[in-house]
């Protein structure tokens, strides 16, 4: 079982590449290393999970990340999925875009749900980051 020491609440807001890019990357990491990691997508960030594929800005880099031998997004985000990462997309995030959760990704299991949520399972000694 994981405990919480050292694991990771990401709050993915930007829909850009890189940003996306690197919420993925560091959570497939810490739950390589067996620490809990939370993704919770909002406002741009939701845009990560519509498709596939993604609609993100800049997203011609995923060829070149695949091309230069580093993960590319649909690889780190099936190793979040598989290795068990806390995919939460955020309400109120939906509602202000206008999308509804039908629209999102059928192979990332994700809860819809709000701010206090993630709060609350970000537990005693997990870092809380907005990227």
């Amino acid at each position: 079982m994981k405990g919480p020491e050292g694991g990771l609440s990401l709050i993915v807001r930007s829909g850009d590449y890189e940003s996306v890019h690197y919420a993925l990357a560091l959570a497939s990491a810490a739950l390589a290393i067996n620490r809990p990691a939370i993704l919770f997508f909002t406002l741009g960030g939701i845009r990560a999970l519509l498709g596939p594929p993604a609609t993100l800005d800049d997203w011609d880099r995923d060829e070149l990340m695949r091309q230069r031998g580093i993960g590319d997004f649909e690889t780190l985000l099936q190793a979040c999925v598989e290795l068990g990462a806390r995919f939460i997309v955020c309400e109120m995030g939906l509602r202000a875009l206008g999308i509804d959760r039908a629209q999102l990704r059928r192979d990332v299991p994700f809860t819809v749900a709000g701010i206090v949520t993630l709060l609350d399972e970000t537990k005693p000694g997990m870092h809380l980051l907005t990227l």
